[in-house]
C-alpha cells in the first residue's frame, strides 16, 4: 500500500500492482515486450505478466504488420499475386513464390517442364539453407554469443551471390511464374552453384564447432522451453520446431510435391524439444539440403528442354478451388485457392508456419525466467510478417 495526499489535504491509500480482468495480482507486474523489439523477429507484442522474474502468464499480440495481402491477391492477377506472396516471409522467399504457383497450376491442370521442376527444387533447398542460417546466426546473438552471426554471414553471402545471379534478387526473387520458371538459368551457373554449395558444406564445421558444443551457449538452451510432442501437435507446429519435439512429418517426404519423390530426403529430427534441440535440427538441417540442392542441380544437368510453359496473355484459372501445400523453411504452408473462372483469385488463403509455431509461447512461457523468455522466443523461429500476412 502507499500513501498520497489529495487537494484536500486528506491522506488516501493506493495498493500498488496491477489487476487482470478485474483479479487484484498483488506485487506481480504486466510488462510489454514490444511491439518494437530486437528480439523479436519483427513487430510483436508480448504481454507478460511476472513474479519477480519468473512469467507468470503470456499473450502472444499480433497484427502490427498485417498488410492485408490476402485482401490484396483478390485484385490481383496470377501473375501479380507472386510478387505479393514472396514478401509475407521474407527468409524464404522463393519457396513462398512457389506455394502459389503451384496451387494455380493445379488448378489450371498445367505440367510444370522437368527441367524447371529440378531447378525449382535446387532453388528452394538453397533459399531453406538461407532462412536457415540467418536463424544460426541471429539465435545466439539474442543470448549474448556474438561471433557466429558473422560465420553464418558469410554462408549466406556464398549462397546469395548464385541466387543473385540467377534471378536479379537477393531477397524477393520473384524467379517462379505459373508454368515454370521466369528464365533460363545463365551459362555455367549450375557448376557455380555448385562451387558454392561445396564452399559452404566445407566451412559449416567453422559455425558448428563455435556453438554446437559451447558450454554457455548450452547452459542456456538445454532443458529450457520444452514443447512436447503432442503440444506441438495440437497447437499444429510444424517444420524445424515440431521436428525437434519428436514429430517425424516433413512434406518432401510424406506427401511429395514437384519430383521429391524421385529423392531420399532425410528428415532430421530430435526428441528433447527444447530450444538446443530447435537450433541442432536447423543447423543438420542445413547440410541435409545442401546435399538435396547438390543432387538436384546434377539432374538439372542432364536434362534439356525449356524450363517454363507458354500461357496466354491474360491467365484465367478454372471456376473451382484447390488446396496445394509445401514444406517451407519453417514449416508447412498451405494455399487455399477459389476461382470463378476470372483472371484474380476469388480468394487465396494462406496457411502459413510462423503463425502456427508461435502460439505455442503461451504455453512455454509461463514458468522461465526473463532470461530464458528470449531464449524461448528466439528458438520458435518465426518471421512475424509470416504471422500477420
Amino acid at each position: 500500500m502507499t500513501g498520497m495526499t489529495t487537494d484536500t489535504g486528506e491522506l488516501r491509500e493506493l495498493t500498488v500492482g496491477t489487476g487482470a480482468g478485474g483479479e487484484q495480482l498483488g506485487t506481480d507486474m504486466v510488462l510489454n515486450i514490444g511491439p518494437q523489439h530486437p528480439s523479436t523477429h519483427g513487430v510483436l507484442r508480448l504481454k507478460l505478466v511476472l513474479d519477480g522474474e519468473r512469467v507468470v502468464a503470456a499473450e502472444p499480440i499480433v497484427g502490427y504488420m498485417h498488410r492485408g495481402a490476402e485482401k490484396l491477391f483478390e485484385v490481383r492477377d496470377y501473375r501479380q499475386i507472386i510478387v505479393l506472396a514472396n514478401r509475407h516471409d521474407w527468409l524464404s522467399a522463393f519457396s513462398n513464390e512457389l506455394g502459389v504457383a503451384l496451387a494455380v497450376e493445379r488448378l489450371m491442370g498445367l505440367e510444370v517442364p522437368e527441367r524447371a521442376t529440378w531447378l525449382r527444387m535446387a532453388l528452394a533447398e538453397l533459399n531453406r539453407v538461407l532462412n536457415h542460417l540467418m536463424f544460426l546466426g541471429s539465435y545466439p546473438l539474442e543470448i549474448g554469443a556474438i561471433t557466429p552471426v558473422f560465420y553464418a554471414f558469410r554462408e549466406r553471402e556464398t549462397i546469395q551471390a548464385v541466387m543473385e545471379e540467377v534471378s536479379g534478387g537477393r531477397i524477393h526473387y520473384m524467379f517462379n511464374r505459373v508454368g515454370g520458371l521466369k528464365e533460363e538459368v545463365p551459362a555455367g551457373w549450375t557448376g557455380r552453384a555448385r562451387a558454392a554449395i561445396g564452399e559452404v558444406r566445407h566451412r559449416m564445421p567453422d559455425l558448428d564447432r563455435l556453438i554446437r558444443r559451447n558450454e554457455i551457449f548450452l547452459a542456456r538452451t538445454v532443458g529450457v522451453g520444452v514443447l512436447s510432442a503432442a503440444d506441438a501437435a495440437a497447437f499444429g507446429a510444424s517444420g524445424p520446431v515440431a521436428r525437434a519435439s519428436g514429430l517425424d512429418l516433413d512434406l518432401r517426404r510424406d506427401d511429395p510435391y514437384l519430383a521429391y519423390d524421385q529423392l531420399d530426403v532425410p528428415v532430421v529430427t530430435r526428441t528433447a524439444g527444447d530450444c538446443h534441440a530447435r537450433f541442432e535440427v536447423l543447423l543438420d538441417q542445413v547440410y541435409a539440403s545442401l546435399d538435396l540442392a547438390e543432387q538436384c542441380l546434377d539432374r538439372v544437368d542432364r536434362l534439356t528442354g525449356p524450363v517454363n510453359t507458354r500461357l496466354p496473355k491474360v491467365v484465367k484459372a478454372p471456376e473451382g478451388h484447390t488446396y496445394a501445400w509445401t514444406e517451407n523453411p519453417l514449416g508447412i504452408n498451405g494455399y487455399y485457392l477459389v476461382s470463378r473462372g476470372e483472371k484474380t483469385p476469388w480468394r487465396l488463403k494462406l496457411r502459413t508456419a510462423s503463425y502456427a509455431n508461435v502460439q505455442a509461447l503461451a504455453t512455454l512461457l509461463p514458468g522461465c525466467l526473463v532470461p530464458d523468455l528470449i531464449a524461448i522466443l528466439g528458438s520458435m523461429f518465426f518471421v512475424v510478417g509470416d504471422i500477420d500476412k
